[in-house]
């Protein structure tokens, strides 16, 4: 039986840390992005100001993978309100993003360190938080399956592996 290793979803209460701690709007562009999207961190720093579905409220990503090799899969993403914010305001001035892939990750393990999280934390750590908040708030997993990009379900499954912690915080709220 081979291993896979199982990143563990941020709390919700360190995904708060992590978004207060957030002092510019680039630091709050990357994390807030990251948690309210489930954006590959190649698809956040590739977004330009033609990606941004102003009307619809949402991004159209070019994913990785695709019928004819890297970045050929297409898909829209919904935005929530504040990241919604933050674009309008960042996009007014600025036509593409502002951060290449090595450095927005070190800047998400810097923003941890500040909010003290004591697990590792990447962009990756993001998106499988973000998998797990949206099946907590009761997302479909076929609707989660597109938002993420991928092409089989059994891969968006993987978010399905909640911690302890996560099951008694959920049983918590709903009881």
């Amino acid at each position: 039986m081979s291993y896979q290793f199982k990143r563990e979803p941020l709390l919700a209460e360190e995904a708060n840390t992590l978004c207060q701690v957030c002092e510019t709007l680039e630091e709050k562009l990357i994390i807030w992005t990251l948690l309210d999207t489930g954006l590959r961190i190649g698809e956040l720093v590739s977004l330009t100001k033609d990606n941004i579905l102003w009307q619809e409220k949402a991004i159209r990503v070019n994913g990785k993978g695709g019928p004819y090799g890297k970045l050929t899969k297409k898909r829209v993403v919904p935005l929530s309100e504040r990241v919604m914010r933050l674009f309008a305001n960042y996009f007014a001035e600025h036509n593409k993003w502002f951060i290449g892939k090595s450095m927005a990750q070190k800047l998400v393990r810097k923003l941890a360190n500040r909010a003290q999280i004591m697990k590792p934390v990447s962009p990756h750590v993001l998106r499988h938080t973000f998998a797990c908040t949206a099946l907590q708030k009761g997302i479909s997993l076929a609707a989660l399956q597109k938002v993420m990009g991928h092409d089989r379900l059994a891969t968006t499954q993987i978010y399905l592996n909640l911690t302890d912690t996560h099951l008694f915080e959920e049983f918590q709220r709903k009881w």
